[in-house]
């Protein structure tokens, strides 16, 4: 019988080896842009959205704000983003593209083809990872809105 404990069968040990492992594939193509992984996320999301208030970014990205402020900083003082107070709510944060972070995206344009042919799997088995990790995703997220009990069984909160 097999241990349910072993590592090799743990998917908590998969996820963050891989999760480690190609973020680490990203690196050498982020670096030269001045950006880390979770900078590149904040890119995608302004180069897809537009402006967003820190809140919808915060949400979109799933990155509590305290987490993703500093990273708005460090690109705002490389000149990518600027932050304005929303003029129809002050106490928002507005994030919005600068030239430079717009013209970005040209160089960012060649990232997924490279990473595909750097990884050397086939497009359709990436694509079918990413549909899995965004269901297992989902389903994590609703796990959270249910509080265990001691054996183990889900009990939903009253």
């Amino acid at each position: 019988m097999a241990d349910p404990l072993a590592l090799e069968r743990q998917v908590c040990f998969a996820l963050s080896v891989a999760a480690r492992t190609v973020v680490s594939v990203y690196r050498p193509w982020l670096e030269p842009m001045g950006l880390t992984h979770p900078q590149y996320l904040v890119m995608l999301a302004l180069w897809q959205h537009g402006p967003l208030a820190l809140k919808d970014l915060s949400r979109l990205l799933q990155l509590d704000p305290g987490t993703l402020s500093p990273l708005v900083k460090r690109l705002e003082a490389a000149g990518y983003v600027r932050r304005d107070r929303d003029a129809r709510d002050e106490r928002n944060l507005a994030i919005a593209l600068t030239d430079a972070g717009r013209a970005l995206r040209e160089r960012a344009e060649r990232i997924p083809e490279g990473i595909v042919a750097h990884l050397g799997l086939p497009l359709e088995e990436l694509l079918a990872l990413q549909q899995a990790l965004t269901r297992v995703n989902a389903a994590a997220q609703d796990a959270l809105t249910r509080t265990p009990s001691v054996d183990g069984a889900a009990e939903v909160p009253a």
